[in-house]
C-alpha cells in the first residue's frame, strides 16, 4: 500500500474505533488519523504474532481493516488507562 492508502486506512480505522469507544479523546482529525495508523501497525503485529494470521498489504482485505480497527481500539483503551480523563470538560 502507498502512504496515502495507509493514511486513509488509519483515518477510517481511527474514526470507527472512536465510534465504537465513545468518549473524550485527544485529537481531532490528525489525532484520529495517527491513532488509526498506529493502530493498523499494532493490530497487524498482534494478528501476526499471536493469531498466526499475517496481514496482507491489500487495501480491500477485510482482515487488514479488522486488525487496524482492533489496534486502534487497543491504543484508545491504553490511552484512557494511562491518562484517564486528563482533558478538561
Amino acid at each position: 500500500m502507498s502512504i496515502i492508502s495507509w493514511i486513509v486506512l488509519g483515518l477510517l480505522a481511527g474514526v470507527v474505533a472512536k465510534i465504537l469507544l465513545p468518549g473524550r479523546d485527544p485529537g481531532g482529525l490528525i489525532g484520529t488519523t495517527l491513532i488509526g495508523v498506529a493502530g493498523a501497525f499494532v493490530g497487524g503485529w498482534i494478528s501476526a504474532r499471536f493469531l498466526d494470521r499475517p496481514i496482507t498489504t491489500q487495501f480491500y482485505d477485510g482482515a487488514t481493516w479488522l486488525s487496524a480497527i482492533g489496534g486502534a481500539l487497543v491504543l484508545l483503551i491504553a490511552y484512557r488507562i494511562l491518562f484517564g480523563h486528563s482533558r478538561s470538560r
